[in-house]
Parts: C-alpha cells; sequence; structure tokens
C-alpha cells in the first residue's frame, strides 16, 4: 500500500506538485483571461461573482499554493504537494460515495495522452464496484472552435473513458484522442443522455471541460486542474465543482499510476 508520506515523496520527485512545468507567465495570463470571462478559459462555468485578477491569484494561492504575490511574474509556479493530497482524500470520498450507491458515473478527458489511463483505472474500478459507467453519444460529432478555427470531432469511448478525435484518427498506433479544453463534449454526452431516456449521471469524473461543463450543468463533478485551469477552482469555490485536485495534468502518462493506487486505496475500491 502507497503511504501518504511516499506519495508526497512521488509528486515532488516528477513535479505532479512542487515547481511544475507550468510557467507563472501562462498562469497569469489565464487569470488576466479568466477576469475578462474569456470563454477559452471559462471552459464552461459562468461565474456567479466577478473575478478580478487579484482574487484569482489569492484563490489559487488558497487551493493551490502558488504565491500570492503579484509581483512574482516570471519563473516556474508552484503546487503546494500537502494541498494536493488533501484534494486526493477528498476526491477519493466522493468516488467512495458513488460506488456504496451504485450509482452511474460518467468519466471524459480532455487529455488523453497523459490521463487515459487514470481515468480508465477509475472506470474499471468503479464498474466493478456495481456502477455503471456510462456512454451516451458514442460516435456523435462536436464542432469545437480551435485557434485553427471551427474544427469537427467525434465524441468515442477508451474502456469508459469518453475523449474526442479527429475524423480519421483513432488507427492502430495512433494517437488516443484530441487534447481540448472545451465543455462541448460533456454537454453533448450529457444531451444524448437526456434524449435517449436512459440513466443520468450522479458523478462526471474529469478534466477542463468535462468537470466545469458538467459542474456548470447540475451534475456533481470532480477532477485534477494544473495552476493554469483557474475555472475548476473557482468551480470549486462556487459550488459547482465538487472537488478540484491540484496537480500538473501533463507529465508522463505512467506518473499518474501512484495517484491512482493511492486513490482507488482510500476509496476502498483496490482490487
Amino acid at each position: 500500500m502507497l503511504t501518504r508520506g511516499a506519495l508526497r515523496a512521488h509528486l515532488l520527485d516528477v513535479r505532479l506538485a512542487g515547481a511544475v512545468a507550468t510557467s507563472r507567465e501562462v498562469s497569469l495570463r489565464s487569470y488576466r483571461l479568466f477576469a475578462a470571462r474569456d470563454p477559452r478559459v471559462l471552459i464552461g462555468i459562468d461565474p456567479e461573482r466577478e473575478w478580478g485578477q487579484r482574487e484569482l491569484l489569492a484563490l489559487m494561492a488558497r487551493r493551490c499554493g502558488v504565491s500570492a504575490d503579484p509581483r512574482d511574474t516570471t519563473g516556474q509556479d508552484v503546487i503546494d504537494p500537502d494541498r494536493t493530497l488533501a484534494a486526493l482524500d477528498a476526491f477519493a470520498a466522493r468516488l467512495a460515495a458513488v460506488a456504496a450507491r451504485r450509482a452511474p458515473v460518467l468519466l471524459g478527458t480532455g487529455h488523453p495522452h497523459r490521463l487515459l489511463g487514470f481515468y480508465v483505472a477509475l472506470a474499471e474500478a468503479l464498474s466493478a464496484a456495481g456502477c455503471a459507467v456510462l456512454t451516451p453519444a458514442q460516435g456523435r460529432s462536436v464542432d469545437i472552435t480551435t485557434r485553427f478555427g471551427l474544427r469537427t470531432y467525434r465524441l468515442g469511448y477508451v474502456r469508459g473513458v469518453a475523449l474526442v478525435r479527429e475524423p480519421g484518427a483513432g488507427r492502430a498506433g495512433g494517437e488516443p484522442g484530441a487534447h481540448t479544453h472545451s465543455p462541448l463534449p460533456v454537454r453533448t454526452a450529457l444531451a444524448a443522455a437526456a434524449e435517449g431516456g436512459g440513466p443520468l449521471p450522479e458523478l462526471v469524473i474529469g478534466d477542463h471541460g468535462w468537470a466545469c461543463g458538467a459542474g456548470q450543468l447540475g451534475f456533481e463533478a470532480i477532477g485534477p486542474a494544473d495552476t493554469d485551469d483557474p475555472a475548476l477552482f473557482v468551480g470549486e469555490a462556487e459550488g459547482s465543482v465538487s472537488v478540484a485536485v491540484p496537480l500538473d495534468d501533463a507529465v508522463r502518462p505512467e506518473y499518474y499510476r501512484p495517484l491512482t493506487r493511492y486513490v482507488l486505496n482510500r476509496a476502498c475500491l483496490s482490487r
């Protein structure tokens, strides 16, 4: 069993926490854009109140451990590993609660290149516990505005985890899916579930727009977020996101495996 101390050391060793790869400049730019309500950074959240840059910085300092000093404008950003551990405990508690009810769940990721394995392990453990892992809107088209213009993607599932692919992608040996912050995929999935008269998820597990888009629609949502993703932490502060876990969301996929073991053990879902 992975101890809390061992996981803390791992978080720092592989830079999931501590000094992370995300630069201070990138984080501060995200806070400026969020304060201006840029949809690229809101990623599905419609804040209830006005969030200025200083308020966002103070929030991110409390939730993530970044520097609260606005004069710190360069270098690498920082995540407090103890805040990550506390959030992982809360994340595991929500998994345990939904597993105890054998309630339906929906999992999705905008970071399939990095986080797909993390979510697949959660999906398999929840399924083994009796939860229905939902896969609505399989194959549906989703039009997403990107920096290259409007692109059409297809919603797909890999072992119970939703993602989007560009048309023609997904061949053997290819990438698992596309990177996106958009809330449109989760909106499409939830709308299809409602239209089909099937079960709706009692918990949505995902990053970026998957968590924010679901939370904004009133579904309980949990997921990880980096220092340049203020939307999940604002959602958590306002109550639309249940748990936001501060960590670097773009390290090597195998670095998330100890987190998976820790969370599943805490949730009593280990096999």
